[in-house]
């Protein structure tokens, strides 16, 4: 279940101030005495915090094999919080919300972000939480390049970054006006006031069908059922669902968010303990062999590369979660013990 929590007003990076700025976002665990094992996840650009809750793998996350016992995200342990991005659909201050100087959502109107404000806008919303420090950031996909840009922003605030199936900069393409200008040419866009009438339902559907595929789901979903139809069925569901909840504005504001972020220049100011995975088959973000030449030439005190051997490409993070799990171990150890001494941890 989501909870929500008021900010008040909100000055961007741009200078223009969003009034009433709300976040949404799961939790799972508890604090320690100190507030010190606080762990938080980043979803992906057109997922959200329910990547952390158990449900079908429709997108970059299905992160909730990682909460299990013994988990490198155990809440026995950690105090693991997932917040829905400024600008996404699924809570949080964004385009399907209300833009309160006009009585309607803000649509097309929403202004522009950058990453350095969502990362801002984590940030406020965990100090009201009582976070005073993060033991790491980690999330697939948009979620790496969170977990760089808090890396690179607040270096005093988090030890140690998880990047999984993502990079250090953002693929060539994505861009807001790439978004718009693909917006543009599906029947019941309306210049972004589109309203999820049923025309543009259709048509969000079947743009979501064709990422998913891309992402890997196809492949994921032809091995679980034994007919054709089955598999189709499941990828049609899949994608409606998806296109009932998130607003077409919101792929456009995010895009735009990440169209200029490239950490490559910046790496020597890293000082996390950092950890990046790609996927043997992501078309996204395929295994680069400079990435760990440029750590390497960044003396970053300590991280990882791994490829993860998967025939499931951007998707692999959740479905390869046990994977994943050994190098997040590695990751967030030491493991904060909370556990009574007659319960015995696992590593």
């Amino acid at each position: 279940m989501h909870k929500t929590i008021a900010l008040g007003p909100f000055a961007l990076e741009s200078g223009i101030e969003l009034p009433d700025v709300v976040v949404a976002y799961t939790e799972f665990g508890t604090f320690d005495p100190a507030h010190n094992n606080a762990v938080l996840v980043t979803h992906g650009y057109t997922s959200g915090p329910a990547m952390l809750e158990p449900g079908p793998l429709t997108a970059e996350g299905a992160w909730d094999g990682f909460l299990q016992p013994d988990g490198a995200l155990d809440p026995r342990f950690w105090h693991v919080i997932c917040m829905n991005m400024l600008g996404s659909s699924y809570g949080t201050t964004g385009p399907n919300t209300l833009n309160p100087a006009t009585g309607q959502t803000w649509g097309p109107g929403f202004p522009a972000i950058t990453l350095r404000d969502i990362v801002a806008v984590q940030r406020l919303a965990l100090k009201k939480l009582g976070v005073p420090h993060l033991r790491a950031v980690v999330g697939p996909s948009y979620g790496g390049f969170q977990a760089l840009q808090w890396a690179l922003d607040y270096p005093d605030d988090v030890d140690a970054i998880g990047v999984i199936v993502s990079g250090l900069s953002t693929p060539p393409g994505l861009s807001a006006e790439s978004q718009r200008r693909a917006l543009a040419a599906l029947p019941g866009w309306q210049g972004g006031w589109h309203g999820w009438t049923p025309v543009m339902i259709e048509s969000m559907t079947a743009l979501r069908l064709n990422t998913l595929r891309a992402y890997g789901l196809e492949r994921f979903y032809q091995d679980q059922f034994a007919s054709t139809g089955e598999c189709q069925a499941h990828l049609q569901a899949a994608s409606r669902a998806w296109a009932e909840q998130f607003d077409a504005n919101s792929l456009v504001i995010l895009a735009g968010a990440a169209e200029a972020f490239d950490s490559r220049p910046l790496l020597d100011r890293l000082r996390a303990k950092t950890l990046i995975m790609q996927c043997s088959t992501d078309a996204l973000f395929p295994p680069d062999p400079q990435t760990p030449v440029l750590l390497e030439r960044a003396n970053i005190p300590e991280f990882r590369y791994r490829v993860l051997e998967s025939p499931y490409g951007h998707l692999a993070s959740g479905i390869e979660w046990r994977q994943v799990d050994q190098e997040l171990h590695w990751l967030l150890e030491p493991r904060a013990c909370r556990l009574p001494p007659e319960i015995k941890a696992v590593s």
